[in-house]
């Protein structure tokens, strides 16, 4: 239950799903690739003055820079919507575009910009080492169902969920932000009950031995980072909001920058008293487990591709 007090906005998979993710993608570079990776990462360490949300990034390079991206927020403010990107329920294939603007406000083409910078012969070595752990942590991101849409609500951020015996509770009077909410539960909670205690190594190699087979289909298919956001938004609409126990209004499109907006869109979802338990949890634990499976598979496979 510590986890339901733990931050959610924008926070895709916590410490140890970032971590999971990065180790995956480990375990599946060319040997070329996890030299490389570890050199740019070691040329351009991350300062020891930033302060991390995510206390025990372990010995593991890779892993401790998953998580940087978060951190640098508060330094960097015009990064915070790289993160995310805000497919509205309903929109059409093709229309992607236009949740992307203007140009590089979106986690799909903060992903471009850094594999542009990565392969640009002229930057440097802090310049590489930045982008190479937005990445990292963009990939996983992405593969966050709730990163890829949202309904007026922050990528669910503003609907407060009853998480088995934890009600929501109100944290912020002035934003009207509650926890738990369905963004929290699907970025922490859930995966928190499948680790069970598990380390983020231990599960690394879960998940490498699970889904070995798929992870040798998805390292050969193309890199195609619309599809994936694609995928990330549908199944956002048929999974994490599609199987609540109470389906949620489409709301009418508009900007927010806290729960209180939109006519105080937090507290109309409130009062839908949204209660996940065991049933909600079976369905969305596989998903969350391929989810991390494939962001570990496809960051591999960026990597391979720009350093065979």
């Amino acid at each position: 239950m510590i986890f339901l007090c733990a931050p959610s906005a924008a926070w895709a998979w916590g410490c140890e799903g970032h971590q999971v993710i990065a180790l995956l993608a480990e375990r599946n570079l060319t040997p070329h690739a996890l030299v490389t990776v570890k050199q740019i990462l070691h040329d351009a360490p991350i300062d020891s003055s930033l302060s991390r949300y995510c206390k025990d990034g372990g010995d593991d390079a890779m892993a401790d820079a998953s998580t940087w991206a978060d951190d640098i927020r508060t330094l960097r403010p015009e990064t915070a919507p790289w993160h995310y990107i805000d497919i509205l329920p309903g929109a059409a294939d093709q229309e992607l575009a236009k949740f992307c603007a203007p140009p590089g406000s979106c986690v799909t083409q903060a992903i471009a910009a850094q594999i542009a910078i990565l392969r640009a012969p002229g930057a440097d070595a802090r310049q590489k080492g930045d982008a190479l752990r937005f990445l990292i942590h963009f990939v996983g991101d992405l593969h966050q169902p709730l990163h890829a849409t949202t309904n007026n609500d922050q990528g669910g951020n503003c609907v407060p969920v009853a998480y088995f015996d934890a009600l929501p509770k109100l944290k912020n009077p002035e934003t009207e932000s509650y926890a738990p909410n369905l963004h929290g539960v699907w970025d922490v909670n859930i995966l928190a009950g499948i680790m069970a205690g598990k380390t983020a190594e231990q599960f690394a190699s879960e998940l490498d031995q699970t889904f070995r087979p798929e992870i040798v289909h998805w390292k050969r298919t193309g890199a195609n980072v619309n599809e994936w956001a694609w995928e990330s938004y549908q199944i956002a609409a048929t999974i994490a909001y599609g199987k609540l126990p109470t389906t949620i209004p489409v709301e009418t499109p508009q900007p927010i920058k806290s729960c209180a907006e939109d006519n105080h869109v937090a507290s109309r979802m409130l009062k839908l008293n949204e209660r996940l338990e065991q049933p909600y949890q079976d369905i969305a634990a596989p998903v969350i487990q391929q989810q991390i499976a494939k962001a570990g598979a496809r960051l591999a496979l960026l990597l391979n591709q720009l350093w065979p």
